[in-house]
């Protein structure tokens, strides 16, 4: 695991200045402690830092061609390299290595653009090619690692692996793009291929862009996407073992590593099902981490040591204290952007604690968007169920006037907010699943927007991300349609992007078993109704672990890693909140109604109120921006 950094000239064959190359790639130096790589010439930098893996000795990058003409920088795993050396060696290429970087060089050589339709894996690498003038940018199907990208006043790309590599650059444009504003309040980060400066962008994943010198900059291209095409099935046994053999091989093609492997352990089914395999797989005892909470409600170790003493593990477990807000500004670094996920608190101490036995750890995520494990995927289609009994043109004014005059009740279970739940019926599919995972609702967004923000944004909502995702689903299947949103926005925004920048603080690659291509291929077209059964999320899932984890991992409620912000902000970050909120530089950005956020912060401090996502998501934005100095002059 790695990271990437390069310059590449678009418009002539200018040189890129070698030390600010090196500075470019010395701000990721967490990624790759073990070495570091630089390369220019005429037109092209590319920039390396490597966390060694595999091919200890060897390996190093940028990693040229035999003949010279290619040059790659890579970051990621292909776990089929192996398959694909062997075929690329019986039709003529020589390698030197033993390396997955090295068979990037002969299949782009041997497949061009549609090389990236024979990896298996997670990558986002950068490839050179002298003769053509051109440089290829790719990321893995998912997104499960990281690259950003810019095209300078000068005519300059830039990228990296992470944003703080652009902004180490001098010339990268540092103004605020608006439509990040309304998307991060909405989502709690900013979806690709946005971030929060105008001008600078994420690649997609399943994405890929070929820059040619002298010609205009391309639109990036998809290559995969998640298919949802319909699968056979058998008897409900068959299809419980087929899915059991498919995990563990997946599994199994993630455990080729040269140093110290293990694994996340949380007690949920997603890893211990991976722990499961592992422990089948492996004649050593498995390593496996868990984080525990001292708030009995937050914690699971119970039923990860369950799983540990089941297939025997090397466990390790450490509790993290609920007052553990000292990583705050430590996380705005590490995330370069706005960033409101609260779970990435314990989620960097989990990496913490893993690297200090391993360098390498599979984890579960995937599981939840794959078989609808989320609670929110049931509360959708219940209502979904009302939303079909009766057509928009009807619900839009008779549940829009009762969501509006319903009082709000977020102090009560889901089941008892009628507000929300009238508010949802009186939208479309779409719109209702946008709603029940906005952070802030299109009224609270509104009310906290200034006028000066709400000019600049010219009627944009965060509504277009999900409508063009839908646009381009290829499942109308209500179920698959809202798991196919989630893995296009939350899934790779938040959930990767939390993993991939907590890992890589403390150099440990972390490997995704459920976003194994192959085994999502499958998955997506098993017919909804063997993933979310009833009010049983994830049923064929569980159904197939049977024979493998305890029923109390299995069936219990689910938890999922949380932080007490209500807490915090009524108790040791009371003033801090008020501080940063309503004195600090956030007022002077224009940005925002500053007489609603003093209201926010007093209702909720007074215990009137619950705002803690708001004012979280408020926090996080603040110390995000505070060395950028953002302001609306419009």
């Amino acid at each position: 695991m790695c990271g990437i950094a390069g310059i590449f000239d678009l418009r002539e064959q200018r040189e890129p200045d070698r030390d600010l190359l090196a500075a470019m790639n010395q701000s990721q130096f967490h990624r790759g402690p073990d070495e570091g790589g630089l390369h220019t010439e005429a037109g092209i930098g590319l920039a390396h830092r490597r966390l060694s893996i595999i091919d200890l000795a060897s390996g190093q990058q940028p990693m040229f061609s035999a003949d010279g003409n290619l040059c790659v920088v890579y970051n990621g795993e292909i776990y089929n390299f192996r398959e694909l050396a062997a075929e690329l060696a019986a039709l003529g290429h020589v390698f030197r290595t033993h390396c997955d970087t090295e068979v990037i060089l002969y299949a782009w050589q041997q497949w061009g653009e549609r090389c990236v339709d024979r990896f298996r894996g997670m990558f986002a690498f950068a490839l050179y090619d002298r003769a053509a003038r051109s440089l290829f940018l790719a990321r893995d199907r998912f997104g499960i690692k990281p690259l950003f990208y810019s095209v300078l006043a000068d005519g300059q790309l830039i990228f990296g692996s992470e944003l703080k590599v652009l902004k180490a650059h001098p010339a990268l444009p540092r103004q605020l793009e608006p439509q990040a504003v309304e998307d991060y309040f909405a989502l709690g980060y900013v979806p690709e291929p946005k971030t929060i400066y105008r001008d600078v962008y994420k690649m997609r994943p399943g994405h890929s862009m070929l820059f040619r010198r002298g010609e205009a900059v391309p639109q990036q291209q998809q290559y995969w996407d998640i298919p949802f095409q319909p699968v056979a099935v058998a008897s409900a046994a068959d299809l419980q073992d087929e899915l059991v053999a498919r995990l563990r091989e997946a599994v199994q093609v993630r455990l080729v590593a040269e140093v110290p492997l293990g694994a996340f352990l949380s007690g949920g089914v997603d890893s211990s099902a991976v722990v499961a395999m592992m422990a089948q797989l492996q004649s050593e005892p498995v390593n496996t981490c868990a984080i525990g909470f001292d708030v009995k409600q937050f914690n699971e170790t119970e039923y990860a040591a369950q799983v540990a003493q089941r297939y025997h593990t090397n466990h390790f477990e450490e509790t993290v204290g609920s007052d553990d807000f000292d990583l705050l500004d430590q996380l705005a670094g590490l995330y370069d952007e706005p960033y409101a996920d609260s779970s990435a608190i314990p989620t960097y101490r989990v990496c913490q604690l893993a690297k200090r036995r391993v360098t390498v750890a599979l984890s579960g995520d995937g599981g939840d968007e794959h078989f609808a494990g989320y609670r929110r995927y049931r509360w959708h289609m219940n209502e979904e169920r009302l939303r079909s009994a009766l057509p928009l043109g009807l619900r839009r004014p008779l549940f829009g006037a009762l969501g509006r005059l319903y009082p709000k009740a977020d102090w009560a279970p889901r089941v008892f907010r009628a507000k929300t739940t009238f508010q949802a019926l009186a939208r479309n599919s779409v719109e209702a699943y946008l709603h029940s995972v906005s952070i802030c609702s299109d009224e609270q967004r509104a009310a906290m927007f200034s006028d000066q923000l709400k000019r600049e944004l010219q009627g944009y909502s965060v509504q277009s991300v999900f409508d063009e995702h839908a646009a381009n689903s290829p499942t109308d299947d209500p179920l698959s349609l809202i798991q196919y949103l989630d893995m296009k926005t939350y899934l790779v925004g938040d959930i990767l992007t939390k993993v991939d920048r907590a890992s890589m603080a403390h150099a440990l690659e972390v490997r995704v078993p459920f976003l194994d291509h192959p085994f999502t291929e499958w998955v997506s077209g098993l017919p909804a109704d063997w993933k979310l059964r009833g009010q049983e999320g994830k049923y064929l899932l569980k159904k197939s672990l049977e024979p493998h984890l305890p029923n109390d991992v299995l069936y219990r409620p689910k938890m999922g890693f949380g932080v007490p912000l209500g807490k915090w902000f009524r108790g040791p970050l009371k003033e801090r909140l008020r501080r940063d909120l309503l004195e600090g530089e956030l007022p002077a950005t224009g940005l925002f109604n500053q007489a609603y956020l003093e209201r926010l912060v007093n209702e909720h401090q007074s215990g009137r109120r619950d705002h803690s996502a708001p004012l979280w998501s408020l926090l996080m934005f603040q110390a995000a921006i505070r060395d950028d100095h953002f302001a609306l002059t419009g």
